[in-house]
């Protein structure tokens, strides 16, 4: 079986590891911690980096700095992971949701500019499968209406985006912005995540609330409420190592995407698009079925598993989700370019440890399956 992610580990992640463990700090102190925070703070072109335990808790967090007020609302896209909603409402705000772009697969500006009324507090937008939101034209909008940025750059390590004639990295925009360092990052430290910013208010209170708000004179003597969203030195020993390789990573990245496109281009398939103003990193190798196509991606998935192939799905969207219908939650909204995403869509085997070899073996299995009758 080609996995659809496997991580690329080498001599340096365990000798920072085993440092960790000979010199017994393990947990959430260490050396590591603060260089990793301070390193992939100045990668992205930030003043501070706040480390935390995963992505999601790296949004909540960040929305909770912002102390916006109660059951205000917040733009995000339907067609995300649910860890994006779920900081909404965990923090008491009203979730707004738009449809995407039909190429990028990013919430769709527009849709976002016509979502925002006197209500609207604040924008977040997610940079999808290594392609970045239109990023100029949502800093304009939340200049014109005095609106907050959470930026998602989960999925965008190392990604860029074209602002006012400046290349600038996914990461770098909004008040705050948030990464996920998964194991099928560009960069990973197995579970983990980090908050930027360059307000040193913010970092401030991002640094007190990961830490459940102990006390700077009395530790236990606590003035607010806070999280146990620690990253240990452990992992953030793993990030350094990454770190220092991460233009390679991105640029197998890169050529992973050159050898697919080669190998699918004449298929009913939508390719990877990239906007003229952005610069993907092809997190994932997404892929979506042409409407000609009489079989949904979960038809496509089973029959690429019967050949040795794992893929993944695509996103329900957020307003499709059963537990938000529950709730009362988006009953009434479609996104029609979310659902047909996520019915004709999925990704195939992207991982950093995955072989030219392995990539042509997908790529006939995926010729094989087009080539038969359908």
């Amino acid at each position: 079986m080609i996995p659809v992610n496997e991580p690329m580990i080498g001599e340096k992640e365990v000798a920072y590891v085993t440092d960790c463990l000979r010199t017994g700090w393990i947990s959430s102190a260490g050396k590591y911690i603060e260089r990793f925070e301070k390193e992939w703070a100045a990668y992205c072109g930030r003043k501070y980096g706040i480390a935390v335990s995963n992505g999601t808790a790296a949004l909540e967090l960040a929305l909770s700095a912002l102390d916006l007020p109660e059951r205000s609302e917040v733009i995000l896209p339907s067609f995300t992971i649910i860890s994006c909603v779920e900081a909404v409402l965990r923090n008491g705000l009203t979730p707004v949701l738009v449809d995407c772009d039909p190429r990028t697969y990013c919430m769709n500006s527009e849709n976002v500019r016509r979502q925002i009324t006197p209500r609207t507090t604040a924008i977040m937008p997610v940079h999808i499968y290594g392609h970045p939101v239109n990023m100029g034209a949502i800093l304009a909008m939340a200049q014109e209406h005095n609106l907050k940025i959470v930026e998602d750059a989960a999925e965008a390590h190392g990604a860029m985006c074209l602002v006012n004639g400046q290349w600038r990295l996914c990461g770098s925009f909004g008040d705050v912005s948030c990464f996920s360092f998964y194991a099928n990052k560009n960069i990973t430290t197995g579970e983990g995540g980090m908050v930027l910013t360059d307000d040193a208010r913010l970092a401030e209170k991002l640094q007190s609330r990961r830490n459940l708000c102990f006390g700077t004179k009395e530790r236990f003597l606590h003035e607010d409420r806070g999280w146990n969203f620690r990253m240990t030195n452990l992992q953030a020993a793993i990030g350094c190592a990454q770190l220092e390789n991460i233009d390679g990573f991105i640029r197998r990245k890169i050529e992973m995407a050159t050898r697919y496109n080669e190998g699918l281009k004449n298929l009913p398939l939508q390719l990877p698009y990239i906007e003229p103003w952005a610069r993907s990193t092809v997190w994932m190798y997404a892929v979506v079925l042409k409407d000609s196509i009489p079989f949904d991606a979960n038809e496509f998935a089973s029959r690429l598993q019967t050949q040795g192939v794992q893929t993944r799905p695509f996103f329900l969207g957020i307003h499709k989700q059963p537990v938000y219908r529950k709730m009362g939650l988006f009953h009434d909204l479609h996104c029609p370019i979310t659902e047909k995403l996520s019915l004709q869509g999925l990704y195939l085997p992207s991982g950093q440890a995955i072989t030219n070899e392995q990539i042509d073996n997908v790529v006939h299995a995926v010729q094989k399956i087009f080539a038969t009758k359908l």
